[in-house]
């Protein structure tokens, strides 16, 4: 039976901490609904949560549900994928048979009945949704987005602006992007990951087919130019249907003629380092160019995009240290990375500070990480994030440094990572994974700031 989000009362979030289903409570909450959840850890996206009214707890205990969320004809339940299937609290809401749905489903059912844009991809997506939500609430568009990380703009990974239009990341993780229905979609890349779910790169790539099928009748593809699929294309310096071109660097900035339609729109400006950043702001444009709004007021608004938090975020600026800090988790990221740096720093020797994530991933592609870490001069690697997966035998970041050759590498505990870092004095410092390393940043920063008296 289908769930109506009219008639449900309180909805329950396991694993609420998460970037899309934090998303989701924050949307349920400013709908009027109650809203409770559990997490495995503190982290700044549950205190966010917590100072806006949001009762959110860290162990898993029944117990520690309140009274009102276990009335089963009024309450919905959330999980997350990344939940083991033990979990007690997910365990007892089954037993009693409560109404338990995965996020991806309740995204679908939100954006269903409204004309959804939706990114996918295995790289660019939250980027690309971010700037897409931002060049449309620039121009007025009553727009609600979902979004896979915190951008800049609304300090959140949620805008509310009405709901006329979605803009949702469709996320291939476990399927989860089968889940939409959208009127137009945009692939940004369909580079093999999640092998632990698809098993091989040939039904990766036969679910990106699968997601193509789910666009509503009479709506639209978008796809980078080269990917093996039908639909508009865009790309740089090419002849796409939609194309940036004529693309300089002026102050640090990119700056470009816009084609679409045998029309040129000249002299743009998109302040992000990168060209795959770049790439994703064409793709925005893409998307919203080919739901009808004027490229002019949207190219416009690209210039006021401020990011991403954790995709090439500047931590430190000074004359002594570039300090970094980026998402980037699978070699094709690295290698985009590397490629933005390298453009705005190409003097500067570069030190990149790495935790791979998942083991199958690091299995997976372990050539490719040691292949895209040895183009940079220092190399510091932290052991694997497991996330939600076991130890795999002979999968460790000591194999995965064997493989590395750069000038310098060596691996590390976190614990002794900043007296390493300060003691190597690095120029440009780059952290990078998916992983906590994030929590490491502003440990890093202040040490830097402590030692060094940078402003």
């Amino acid at each position: 039976m289908e769930t109506d989000l009219n008639s449900v009362k309180n909805i329950y979030f396991i694993g609420i901490g998460g970037i899309g289903m934090s998303a989701l409570a924050r949307y349920f909450k400013h709908a009027g609904k109650n809203v409770c959840g559990y997490d495995r850890t503190p982290t700044e996206i549950t205190d966010a949560l917590i100072k806006e009214g949001v009762a959110v707890h860290f162990t898993d205990d029944t117990a520690k549900i309140p009274n009102e969320f276990k009335d089963k004809e009024r309450t919905l339940v959330v999980f997350t994928p990344a939940i083991p299937k033990e979990h007690s609290e997910l365990c007892y809401f089954q037993g009693e048979n409560f109404n338990v749905v995965k996020r991806s489903e309740v995204l679908g059912l939100i954006t269903r009945n409204t004309f959804c844009l939706a990114v996918a991809g295995t790289h660019g997506k939250t980027t690309t949704t971010s700037i897409l939500a931002h060049i449309l609430y620039e121009t007025g568009v009553k727009v609600s987005a979902f979004l896979g990380g915190i951008a800049e703009n609304f300090n959140s990974n949620l805008v509310l602006n009405g709901n006329e239009y979605t803009v949702v990341e469709a996320d291939e993780f476990d399927r989860s992007f089968l889940r939409l229905s959208p009127n137009i979609a945009c692939i940004t890349s369909v580079d093999a990951d999640h092998l632990d779910i698809y098993g091989d790169k040939a039904h990766f790539e036969e679910g990106f087919r699968q997601f193509t099928e789910k666009i509503k009748p009479g709506g639209s593809l978008i796809i980078r130019n080269g990917l093996e699929l039908k639909g508009e294309t865009y790309g740089l310096e090419d002849n796409s249907d939609y194309s940036f071109r004529n693309i300089r660097v002026i102050d640090g900035s990119y700056v470009f003629d816009f084609h679409h339609g045998g029309k040129t729109y000249p002299n743009y400006t998109f302040t992000k380092p990168g060209r795959h950043n770049l790439s994703n702001a064409l793709a925005a444009i893409a998307v919203a160019t080919k739901a009808d709004f004027a490229p002019e007021g949207l190219l416009k608004a690209l210039a006021s995009f401020k990011g991403v938090k954790r995709r090439f975020s500047y931590i430190i600026r000074s004359e002594k240290l570039t300090f970094i800090d980026d998402y980037a988790h699978h070699p094709s990221e690295i290698n985009a990375l590397y490629q933005a740096v390298s453009e705005m720093y190409p003097e500067i020797p570069k030190t990149i500070v790495f935790q791979p994530h998942l083991f199958t991933r690091t299995r997976d592609f372990l050539d490719g990480f040691a292949e895209s870490l040895s183009q940079f001069d220092d190399v510091v690697l932290l052991d694997i994030y497991p996330a939600r997966e076991l130890p795999i035998e002979g999968v460790t970041s000591a194999k995965l440094l064997e493989k590395v050759h750069a000038k310098q590498k060596q691996l590390v505990s976190k614990e002794a990572l900043i007296p390493l870092l300060l003691e190597k004095q690095p120029k440009l410092l780059l952290t990078v994974g998916a992983g906590d390393i994030g929590m490491e940043v502003e440990r890093i920063k202040e040490a830097f700031l402590k030692a060094e008296k940078l402003v």
